[in-house]
């Protein structure tokens, strides 16, 4: 069986790929198994590039084939922030619903007509050799609440409600909706079907 290295520190983010990638039939490995910490800089200027340092990083630490994810939320109002940086805004120390908090309170004086945003995300598939054997990208546009709702998702998850939902009683946030749901709707659920129907038509993509 095909290994599949995922070049992923974030359980709740590796849990999305594992399930969308689970047709596969790979076995999925990930950088908490090596005996060196896998930290590369990721000084790349948009998600594409971070991507790509991070799955070669690591299919040449492993020689073998990896797997990377960039993504993060892009707020129309303050010209795409905190983009590559969505998991580091406000700096240090932050938890997951700090960052949330500092975000939401930039935009406090931000009518709801213009709380507009989007979640990008981009994947890369190096083989062991760092060459790029795939890369593509998914979006979801969507808005903003003013204040958390839900219990699930991760990061931004609770203040985002993906267009497709504004008509919806509520409307839901990614952190209201079923794994299901959100793999449907979702940047990362965009950008791995796609990556997956490569990979079940190129099934070579993922030998060493």
């Amino acid at each position: 069986m095909a290994e599949l290295w995922l070049a992923s520190g974030n359980r709740k983010k590796r849990a999305e790929l594992e399930r969308i990638l689970a047709p596969l039939r790979v076995t999925l490995r990930t950088p908490d198994e090596l005996p060196a910490p896998f930290a590369p800089v990721e000084d790349a200027p948009d998600f594409a590039g971070n991507a790509a340092i991070k799955a070669r990083a690591l299919a040449r630490m492993v020689r073998g084939v990896a797997l990377a994810d960039d993504s993060g939320l892009c707020v129309d109002v303050l010209d795409g922030r905190p983009g590559v940086h969505s998991a580091r805004y406000g700096g240090p120390g932050l938890s997951d619903a700090g960052r949330l908090q500092r975000l939401l309170d930039e935009l406090v004086d931000v009518p709801d007509h213009s709380r507009g945003a989007c979640f990008l995300c981009s994947l890369c598939l190096c083989g062991p050799d760092g060459t790029i054997r795939a890369a593509v990208t998914g979006r979801c546009d969507g808005v903003l609440l003013r204040s958390p709702r839900g219990n699930g998702g991760f990061g931004y998850d609770p203040a985002f409600v993906p267009r497709a939902c504004l008509d919806e009683p509520g409307p839901p946030t990614f952190a209201d909706l079923d794994p299901a749901r959100k793999d449907a709707l979702s940047h990362r659920g965009q950008a791995l079907r796609t990556l997956l129907a490569r990979l079940q038509a190129e099934p070579a993509l993922l030998q060493p």
